[in-house]
């Protein structure tokens, strides 16, 4: 007799990673989940359920979340069979990119109540129930800028280090509950979110930033971001793929990055423990040598440094690894 469906609650699902993963989890051949999509303004919903096609009604439905109020929490709870939930995906999130003289504090603590606190508050309301039936995994997705920090996005890494801190902690505790935790790490994903975003900040005047670091930002970090997304960027529906195997799992892991052609960045974080070498390195790169860079993030993107550089136990099996580096090398014919 086929076990029944989980009960799969995704928050952040009106666009992007929450809205394929959304559509991918509810139409899963063995029909072994049945999805509650969530989002904080439903009338967004529209793209979603053109998406989820004759999956809507039947294995996926569309509930309003706000992640940042506690009655929104336990109202769409609320409307959920039983109140039960075993699988709790923690999408939703917010960016925030710039000079740091440049960001109020209330933009900063809008990304914290979101990334961090939200997650948080999701969690609070389900735990007891998976506690109580001893089962459940929690996933998060976070990102690579939880594993290290980037030039301009202290606040957004800050947000996603507490996250994967908060946790790893947690997750020895719930594994006495039988309850997996994991944490997905995506690198760039390439969606119009991002595209928009950076148009918008490379046209702002941050107040109280010195002329000197806005010509870094504009002039050198903004042109290897746009490189980056460029080379290494994943489409949505690549990370929601990855994270079907992570939820379909029978041992899910702790930790999972998505995306093989970034690894050998954070492999230079887990090269030194002291974490000098990924500063430094960095800093050379954007600073000094930025052309290299731009070279480097191509090399990266068609193969020929990952067939060099393979960091271990950073969290991507090594079959994908070598699928991921298949084809082709860069040579002077190479074109970005």
């Amino acid at each position: 007799m086929a076990d029944p469906p989980r009960t799969v609650l995704i928050s952040g699902c009106s666009s992007g990673i929450g809205l394929q993963l959304a559509v991918q989890l509810a139409r899963d051949p063995r029909q072994r989940y049945q999805v509650v999509a969530t989002m904080r303004d439903l009338g967004k919903k529209g793209t979603l359920e053109e998406a989820a096609g004759e999956a809507l009604g039947q294995t996926l439905t569309v509930a309003q979340l706000d992640v940042c109020s506690d009655e929104s929490v336990a109202q769409c709870l609320s409307c959920i069979r039983g109140g039960e939930v075993d699988v709790l995906v923690n999408n939703a999130g917010v960016g925030l990119v710039g000079p740091l003289e440049g960001l109020s504090l209330t933009s900063m603590q809008k990304v914290f109540d979101t990334n961090f606190f939200g997650a948080v508050r999701l969690v609070k309301a389900v735990l007891p129930g998976m506690k109580r039936r001893r089962q459940g995994h929690i996933v998060v997705v976070s990102s690579v800028m939880g594993l290290q920090g980037v030039v301009f996005n202290d606040v957004y890494a800050a947000s996603k280090f507490a996250l994967e801190g908060f946790f790893e902690s947690l997750a020895v505790q719930l594994l006495q509950f039988d309850i997996f935790v994991s944490l997905v790490e995506p690198g760039p994903v390439a969606t119009d979110f991002e595209g928009k975003l950076l148009e918008q900040v490379s046209a702002a005047e941050p107040p109280g930033a010195d002329p000197d670091t806005l010509h870094y930002f504009r002039d050198l970090y903004l042109p290897a971001s746009r490189e980056l997304f460029r080379s290494l960027g994943q489409s949505p529906e690549d990370v929601a793929q990855v994270i079907v195997k992570v939820i379909s799992s029978a041992s899910p892991p702790l930790r999972r990055q998505t995306n093989a052609r970034y690894s050998p960045l954070t492999a230079l974080k887990a090269a030194d423990p002291s974490g000098s070498l990924y500063v430094r390195t960095a800093h050379r790169l954007l600073f000094r040598w930025p052309r290299l860079l731009g070279l480097g993030l191509r090399c990266l993107a068609c193969g020929c440094l990952r067939s060099q550089v393979w960091p271990r136990d950073i969290g991507i099996p090594a079959e994908e690894h070598m699928k991921a580096g298949d084809g082709g090398s860069c040579d002077s014919r190479t074109k970005s």
